[in-house]
This record gives C-alpha cells, sequence and structure tokens, in this order.
C-alpha cells in the first residue's frame, strides 16, 4: 500500500536555527500516530511543513495528489486568536473554504453539517456564540467541529489536548478514534505518553532528526519511548551528526 505522505530528507531552518534536519518517513493510508519528542524537537515544524504552511529549506515532502485539497491542519491553540469577532458558527463555517473558495456562499446543506459537527463535540446550541467567549476546552471542540466538516483524508493535529480537562480530552480522544475507524490518516503531536501507549498504534519521535517511527509498542520496548524518561532531555543516538545550521538547496513541496 502506498503512504499517503512522505518525507524525503526534509530539512528546515528558521535563519540559523534547525528546527528539522534529514527527516525521513512516511505515513500509510488510514494510519493514526502519535509526534513525540522533547519541547523544540521540531514536532509542530513538522506538520507545519506537511499541511503546506511552510516549506523545508531542503528535502522533499510528498502528499498524495488526491488528498492535497482533503488535509486538515489544526494548529496548537494558542496559535490561534480568540478574539476574533466571529460566532462559533462562522468558525466551524470556515472549514468549508476549500469547497467556496473566498467568494463562496455558505449553503444551508452546509450549516445543517455545522450544526451536526457541534452536536458532536458536545457543542449544541453555541452557534451564535462569539469564539472568545468560550473555555479553553470550549474552542478546543469548536476547532474539533470544524475539522469534521472538512471531511479531510488527512488529519493533522498539534496538541490537540492541551489545557483541557479530563472530560474534554476523552471526548475528543474519541473523535479522534472515530475518525481512525472510517481510515482517515491521522497524525497527532503529543507530549502524554499514557495517551500515546493507549490510543495510538505507530509513533513518530523526533529530537530534531528523526530517531524512530514505527509500532508504539516497539519503540517503548527500545526505550525511545519511556515512561522513566525525561522527554524534555531525549539524547540523539551515539554518532548522529551535529545539525547543519545553512541549507541553500531549495524545495519543492509536492
Amino acid at each position: 500500500m502506498s503512504a499517503l505522505v512522505t518525507l524525503d530528507n526534509v530539512s528546515v531552518t528558521y535563519g540559523r536555527h534547525v528546527a528539522l534536519q534529514d527527516v525521513s518517513g512516511s505515513f500509510e493510508p488510514g494510519s493514526l500516530t502519535a509526534v513525540a519528542g522533547p519541547n523544540g524537537a521540531g514536532k509542530s515544524t513538522l506538520l507545519k511543513v506537511i499541511a503546506g504552511a511552510i516549506k523545508p529549506s531542503q528535502g522533499r515532502v510528498s502528499v498524495c495528489k488526491t488528498c492535497m485539497r482533503r488535509t486538515a491542519y489544526l494548529p496548537q491553540i494558542n496559535a490561534i486568536q480568540r478574539d476574533f469577532p466571529i460566532t462559533v458558527m462562522q468558525a466551524v463555517c470556515t472549514g468549508f473554504w476549500p469547497d467556496t473558495r473566498s467568494f463562496g456562499a455558505i449553503t444551508s446543506a452546509m450549516r445543517d453539517r455545522a450544526r451536526a459537527a457541534l452536536a458532536a463535540v458536545g457543542l449544541a446550541g453555541f452557534e451564535k456564540r462569539q469564539i472568545g467567549g468560550l473555555s479553553g476546552g470550549q474552542f478546543q471542540r469548536m476547532l474539533f467541529a470544524r475539522v469534521i466538516v472538512q471531511d479531510a483524508r488527512v488529519i493533522l493535529l498539534d496538541e490537540p489536548f492541551t489545557a483541557v480537562d479530563a472530560a474534554t480530552t476523552a471526548k475528543l480522544i474519541q473523535i479522534v478514534l472515530d475518525w481512525h475507524r472510517e481510515g482517515r490518516t491521522i497524525v497527532c503531536v503529543l507530549h502524554d505518553l499514557l495517551l500515546i501507549r493507549k490510543y495510538f498504534p505507530e509513533s513518530f519521535v523526533l529530537s530534531g532528526n528523526c530517531l524512530g517511527s514505527g509500532h508504539t509498542h516497539e519503540l517503548f520496548e527500545q526505550k525511545l519511548l519511556s515512561f522513566d524518561l525525561d522527554m524534555a532531555e531525549l539524547l540523539e543516538p551515539e554518532g548522529t551528526p551535529p545539525p547543519v545550521h545553512e541549507h541553500d538547496c531549495g524545495h519543492d513541496h509536492a
């Protein structure tokens, strides 16, 4: 089975800072993968590269052509402007942008889908509320409703359970598992090893470069994922070359 997303020696630099170096790997159709690693490991950068939000300094990202317009990206909650003066319904309906583009109208059928998505995340009746009045958990559920209406084949989630309570986490995890059962390909950045071990069959471990990927239980056995290991102090395998701080090679995002 061909991979939906393939990374080939991908590097990303911000000025002289190396966020990712020579990262290769792939994500198979229908896979549910956790991206783990310490702070500053390049996890968010990896999702942005796959989403096409940034271009690699070097290397290539290939996304299945039939999925390029059906990729949903949910950034970290603190990266989203929460005081923008729009309602919950309007925010969820921005998920229809690939179908409407900038000048298309939201149809009654789309509004019905948005209401159903809000009901699915426990926000029925919130349609007319301003997004700035939502709690952290409600705001994150609204973002999940937006992903639902996108009907994406590839779903990229960056720390989707941060700053939400246990009840909200359980509800959002259930939505992720429903997507997985529907055969969608999900890549999710997480710090919580308990969630990774319990719910995510595949993992991708980063620390600037890729330290390992594959079945989650095997990565725990190899101690690349470990409850005894402080992820903030994750070390690269011995013999890993030092980062290269500048790249002159261009990139073509597929």
